[in-house]
């Protein structure tokens, strides 16, 4: 099926042929649909924290001496944030002012009416100054695309191709931040260690390699002396070795005009193989996009020391649990009392063939269920935001756990599904608190813990012609499938995702009136 150039292609992406051979089974046999038991809910799989249990989980995390550091996912192009505006830009010379019909928050005519309130407003008043137009003249004359341009185009602004990293996202008086300045400033916050060192690690494009780190060279002095810490920013790029091959309609190998293979981008789910090669204690996941200003900041920053603190909590308890079963000799009792733990506290339901009453088999599946990789996920309440919610579901080994389940997973054509899915009460904003480290200190393989069989297929074109494409299971579903799991409710208020550009205007993104 593969020629020498395939073959080469492969390898200088540190892709084996039979990695190509299983997607390609894949693309033929689907994924299978996730087995949904419930939602999981408040009381039924999701905490939730009064303030005395807040305050105390912080504590904890105030004591924890270990490594710690923020993992954001920083890779992804704005492009999608600017949609609208890439449609007006084609529309408005056909349609003229029949573009401004639609009134709706989401709407062009939104975006100049509060164009005015956009953090990114001086900066493009001034770059239109510099090419020889007024904002209000133009605005005022209906002439709309000399602002579209100047703000999207390559030449110019290039907010259409910049990653959400570089686009300022809050004001503060004649001043305003990107949102990874946001995150480098909330990081302080609750990422400092003993020593005032505040790790960062961003997943970046290539492409926006030097964009980064050009902003980071330049404002890093300033964070470290007003906030009195020490910056330690580092990069990694999606590894070429987690493409993925992209098949024709028929399931054959997509070809390029050229005739070498097409391999596309694995998706989000791809960074796993970033986060397993950190080398911290405790690591905090958070998008790129999801991030508040400075008057919002403190709740954000509660809520994720006491996370932490909820990981400690149960690392602590699992540790003693796995010494005690790897060293000891627990009494019927005590194992029975490990076995409550990961039924109740960790959520796991044990399949129906294992022998709980068996001694070794307990003991067996007691290690097998608590030394893995853990994780506190926050949740807020569902209010119609797109994407993944908490359940529970039954897992491959025939067990039942917690587990983050995107739409994709779902089958909507099954109405039980479909019902499960209609009364969950929960979003997954992608607030998650990790630890990798095993009882005796050694690190996890993180790709161990993944269920392979969690990835999604989806049709795309190249070249005017359709193909399909395979996403790799993700990032905080399938990648962490087999991982211990705590779900914790979260403010709404520690969520403020920016999909697309008119989400700045949101009273959240704006500064306190």
């Amino acid at each position: 099926m593969f020629s020498t150039q395939d073959l080469k292609l492969m390898e200088e992406k540190g892709i084996t042929p039979d990695m190509v051979t299983n997607q390609l089974k894949l693309f033929e046999s689907g994924f299978p649909f996730m087995q949904l038991v419930k939602p999981a809910a408040v009381g039924d799989g999701i905490i939730r924290l009064d303030n005395d249990e807040l305050d105390s989980l912080i504590d904890i995390y105030r004591d924890f001496r270990g490594t710690r550091v923020k993992f954001v996912p920083a890779s992804g192009a704005a492009t999608r944030m600017f949609k609208h505006l890439f449609e007006f830009q084609s529309e408005f010379p056909v349609k003229g002012l029949d573009c401004f019909t639609d009134k709706t928050f989401g709407s062009i005519y939104t975006f100049f009416d509060k164009i005015k309130l956009f953090p990114f407003y001086d900066k493009l008043y001034n770059e239109l100054w510099k090419r020889g137009f007024k904002m209000e003249e133009l605005i005022d004359s209906n002439d709309y695309q000399p602002i579209v341009n100047t703000l999207l185009s390559a030449d110019e602004l290039n907010y259409g191709n910049l990653p959400k990293a570089l686009i300022l996202f809050h004001k503060y008086g004649d001043i305003a931040r990107t949102s990874l300045e946001e995150h480098l400033v909330e990081g302080s916050q609750y990422v400092r260690d003993p020593h005032g060192v505040v790790n960062i690690h961003l997943t970046v494009s290539p492409e926006h390699m030097s964009g980064l780190e050009e902003l980071v060279g330049r404002v890093k002095s300033f964070y470290e002396n007003h906030y009195e810490i020490t910056l330690d920013i580092t990069y990694s790029i999606q590894k070429p070795s987690t493409d993925t091959i992209a098949v024709d309609m028929e399931n054959k190998p997509f070809r390029n005009p050229d005739g070498t293979l097409l391999f596309r981008p694995g998706g989000h789910g791809a960074l796993i193989e970033n986060l397993n090669d950190l080398t911290f204690d405790l690591v905090f996941i958070k998008n790129i996009d999801n991030v508040q200003p400075d008057h919002l900041k403190p709740q954000t920053v509660r809520y994720k020391k006491a996370l932490a603190g909820m990981l400690l909590s149960y690392q602590n308890l699992i540790f003693s649990y796995l010494e005690k079963l790897s060293f000891g000799d627990p009494t019927a009792e005590e194992l029975q009392t490990m076995l409550d733990f990961t039924r109740d506290e960790l959520c796991v339901l044990p399949s129906g063939s294992i022998n709980l009453n068996d001694t070794t088999q307990l003991k067996e599946y007691l290690i097998k269920i608590l030394n893995r990789p853990i994780r506190v996920c926050g949740m807020v309440k569902n209010e119609g935001e797109p994407g993944g919610g908490p359940f529970w579901a039954v897992n491959p080994d025939g067990t039942i756990s917690l587990q983050i389940v995107e739409s994709s997973q779902i089958d909507m054509n099954d109405s039980q599904s479909k019902a499960i899915l209609n009364a969950s009460t929960h979003f997954n904003p992608v607030d998650i608190v990790c630890s990798f480290v095993d009882f005796k200190g050694q690190r996890f393989n993180l790709l161990n813990y993944c269920d392979p069989k969690t990835g999604f297929i989806a049709t795309k074109s190249k070249d005017g012609k359709q193909l399909k494409a395979m996403e790799l299971p993700g990032l905080w579903n399938g990648a962490m499938s087999n991982w211990n799991t705590i779900f914790v409710e979260v403010p709404l208020s520690t969520f403020s995702p920016v999909k697309t550009v008119n989400d700045l205007l949101r009273d959240e993104h704006q500064p306190p009136r």
